[in-house]
């Protein structure tokens, strides 16, 4: 069982509590000074058995541990900021974010069904890699030149592979 305790130095810690032979012990399995994912997943990692990330969050909230909210929420709030400031996000973008929030692009249960889709699926496919950083972009090159390599190497013979017409 996974609880969350505060530090006399104003951090927090993810407990695990187990019972052993010399009677009940706990054991830290992650310190943080606000819950986010990297607290979250050091904890599963060190954890005996599976935490229930939202009863963690919940626990965090109880124990008055601020809780980081997701990254999702984090650009969202963002993206409203500058939009409510006047910023404007390329039309392309606002089209597959609406798309995106309509559930079109992921297989979600759709919202209403606009007259006519606002993005192909090939700007779908595309808009994965919109802000993806310069590691996963060398990531995947390198997939596909290896890809490339693997794929089978047709020469060509210098002659023709058809007997020649004569005429007579």
């Amino acid at each position: 069982m996974a609880y969350v305790v505060g530090t006399k130095r104003g951090r927090f810690e993810i407990r695990e509590s187990r019972l052993t032979e010399a009677g009940p012990r706990s054991r830290t399995l992650a310190s943080f000074a606000e819950l986010d994912r990297e607290a979250i997943e050091k904890a599963q990692e060190r954890a005996e058995g599976p935490l229930d990330v939202e009863e963690l969050r919940k626990a965090a909230a109880r124990a008055g541990a601020p809780v980081a909210g997701e990254p999702v929420d984090d650009a969202a709030r963002e993206t409203l900021r500058l939009i409510a400031n006047g910023d404007r996000p390329d039309p392309m973008l606002r089209r597959l974010l609406l798309d995106a929030l309509r559930g079109q692009g992921r297989g979600e249960e759709p919202g209403p069904a606009p007259a006519q889709p606002l993005v192909s699926a090939a700007a779908r496919a595309a808009a994965e890699w919109i802000g993806a950083g310069a590691d996963r972009r060398g990531e995947a090159l390198r997939d596909l030149l290896l890809l490339g390599d693997a794929l089978p190497v047709h020469i060509r013979s210098d002659e023709i592979g058809f007997p020649r017409l004569r005429s007579t």
